[in-house]
């Protein structure tokens, strides 16, 4: 008896810790988020008045570089990948610096035109609040990890207003496969009380409830899982995208700031070719998408690459809000093809992107519910999964640890970081073997049957690695 109720003190105790802890988190963050998306706004408006705003944007990126190069380095890219990088390697500290220069950065980089999002500024300056609250009182590593988790938590629910999704998206994006349970009662507080701030301080967040009454049939269950293997190879190309151009940004061997200027001018003539529309934010093009408007078929992967050579060659922003973007417009192309709806696949695509890019279907799920009501919540949640899956074991965040497979036919070992995964697929499943089998086999007839007629040339030497031992 005395034992039970040692126990129950201890966890009594240990709740109203985290009560009090949480709360303090989330009126910090939900402040400096509201700070944060009020200058931003400010600061569109003002160079939104000027129609070739964007010409400046090689200067906006040679200065984000100054200040993350010398200032803070880890405030550069999308911020969220550096707080996961901490939560993993450094229980959590994260520089006091981080927080001004950040929100400095990324200011300068949208007021111009860098395409990049809100979200990574937000949870990244609300984790380095966090350290810097878990410092102040002298807190122990592991109660640091977890106030800096919770930061992350409320900056996602105060940025998006989705208090229950920005809260399990804080907890879900560190591990692939696995949630912290022990941080989750801290980060609703933390998101919930975030949300409650901001909202009370006049940020205004975007809702858009989808007028779906599904019908339930074979078919259109199965558009919405062809849905989420297409919204998961999206993923996969955007991921791509941004991975080639890191790997063109550093093969450039000059002083960093030039970069900036490089990106700046390589933008400059897309935005001719294309359209302003894939500058800054996107937030117009994303709610045209999601009220049924028809979009240009390239426009997800045109904002990949905006994106793409905005964070490798110096910008400062998130990658959510890319993301949405590209989950929309993917959305709204599959709709046009297939003959459905093209809002309600706009709506789906856009979190089903997000749970493939950064391994987050439960969080996206959520949001699903948060953004666009109920009635799409199920199918959005299977497309979610789906995307999730058919992604691979990639991420827009590679220093997310690994904690599951995705397929039993994929050998790794599990604890590693994105980054240093090295897969190998060994086919132990009997049916998927005789499926690839069958592909191997059609597709050997179809090239003998091309040979035949004179299509292809059948004296030209045929690669055998093309083909599935």
């Amino acid at each position: 008896m005395r034992e039970q109720i040692r126990e129950e003190t201890v966890l009594f105790i240990s709740v109203i810790k985290w009560i009090i802890f949480a709360t303090a988190v989330g009126l910090i963050v939900g402040f400096s988020t509201s700070l944060f998306l009020k200058i931003l706004t400010w600061s569109a408006n003002v160079t939104g008045k000027y129609s070739y705003f964007f010409v400046l944007l090689p200067i906006a990126l040679f200065i984000s570089v100054m200040l993350t190069k010398y200032l803070a380095p880890d405030a550069e890219g999308h911020g969220t990948e550096k707080v996961i990088e901490a939560v993993h390697k450094t229980s959590g500290r994260i520089k006091a610096m981080v927080v001004p220069v950040k929100l400095a950065a990324t200011i300068v980089t949208l007021a111009f035109g860098g395409s990049v999002g809100k979200e990574g500024p937000c949870a990244q300056i609300g984790a380095g609040l966090s350290s810097i609250f878990a410092d102040f009182f002298k807190l122990s590593d592991k109660d640091r990890r977890k106030l800096v988790i919770c930061g992350i938590s409320a900056g996602f629910a105060s940025v998006f207003g989705t208090p229950v999704g920005g809260a399990i998206f804080g907890v879900e994006v560190l591990f692939v496969g696995t949630i912290l349970y022990d941080v989750l009662l801290p980060s609703f507080i933390a998101g919930i009380t975030s949300y409650q701030i901001s909202t009370a301080l006049g940020v205004h967040y975007f809702y858009h409830p989808v007028n779906f009454v599904p019908v339930f049939s074979e078919a259109f269950f199965a558009k919405v899982i062809l849905a989420g293997i297409f919204f998961g190879l999206c993923s996969a190309v955007m991921i791509e995208i941004l991975n080639l151009g890191q790997k063109v940004a550093r093969k450039i061997k000059i002083w960093d700031p030039w970069k900036g200027v490089i990106g700046g001018i390589i933008i400059i003539p897309l935005v001719f070719i294309f359209s302003r529309d894939y500058l800054g934010l996107g937030l117009d093009s994303i709610e045209s998408a999601l009220n049924g408007t028809r979009v240009a078929w390239h426009a997800f992967l045109t904002k990949s690459v905006f994106t793409s050579i905005t964070l490798n060659f110096g910008g400062s922003g998130g990658i959510v809000t890319p993301i949405f973007f590209v989950g929309t417009a993917a959305g709204s192309l599959f709709g046009q093809l297939l003959h459905l709806d093209p809002a309600t696949f706009a709506a789906m695509g856009m979190v089903s992107v997000l749970a493939g890019c950064a391994n987050t279907p439960i969080s996206a799920s959520i949001m699903s519910v948060e953004l666009f009501g109920p009635k799409l919540a199920p199918y959005a949640t299977v497309s979610c999964v789906i995307s999730f899956l058919m992604t691979g074991h990639r991420s827009v965040y590679p220093s997310q640890v690994l904690a599951v497979r995705k397929s039993p036919s994929i050998d790794f070992e599990m604890g590693h970081v994105m980054e240093n995964l090295e897969t190998r697929v060994r086919i132990r499943d009997k049916t998927l073997l005789a499926i690839l089998k069958f592909l191997k086999n059609t597709t050997y007839k179809i090239e003998k049957f091309l040979e035949k007629t004179g299509v292809i040339d059948k004296n030209k030497d045929r690669d055998d690695d093309t083909y599935l031992e």
